[in-house]
């Protein structure tokens, strides 16, 4: 018999609202682990740690080169971690500091070409992780899946008095 079970068998038809809840986040939780764990494999002959991509990620995504400061508050990390994790690229030549025109004070944080080469390595590892997590799902589950997710992630509508 096969290990894989339907939802239908695993969530008995008499199921609460809450029971059914707590058994997505269950399996929310199950697959955001997975997906983690084959990009940090992807992801390990780059030399990149998962920090660091998001910090490459955040950067690249930047109009102009942030502060520490904002970059530490944008990854939600203390600014200590933020000189770590650009120590670390900056040996690597992905990112580079810069003197803020207005303030002797202020470093700003660049993203590098060859960081920018690094970050389109790292997207295609990402899909890969994503790829090999969503197999078993057809291109029609896939689309469902992503419309579910798109209600989920839309930013909370504002509190009414």
């Amino acid at each position: 018999m096969d290990s894989r079970t339907t939802a239908a068998e695993r969530i008995p038809a008499e199921a609460t609202p809450d029971q059914i809840t707590g058994r997505l986040a269950d399996q929310l939780l199950a697959l955001s682990r997975r997906l983690h764990r084959s990009q940090r494999s992807l992801m390990e002959p780059l030399g990149i740690t998962p920090a660091q991509s998001r910090l490459l990620r955040v950067l690249a995504h930047c109009d102009e080169p942030p502060r520490m400061a904002d970059l530490a508050q944008r990854l939600d990390v203390v600014p200590r971690a933020v000189t770590t994790l650009v120590d670390a690229l900056e040996d690597r030549e992905l990112v580079r500091r810069l003197p803020d025109p207005h303030s002797r004070r202020v470093t700003r944080i660049e993203l590098r070409e060859r960081g920018r080469e690094a970050l389109q390595e790292l997207r295609l590892a990402r899909r890969t992780a994503a790829a090999e997590l969503l197999g078993p799902l057809s291109d029609e589950q896939r689309a469902a899946l992503t419309a579910l997710l798109d209600v989920l992630d839309e930013p909370e509508p504002p509190a009414h008095p």
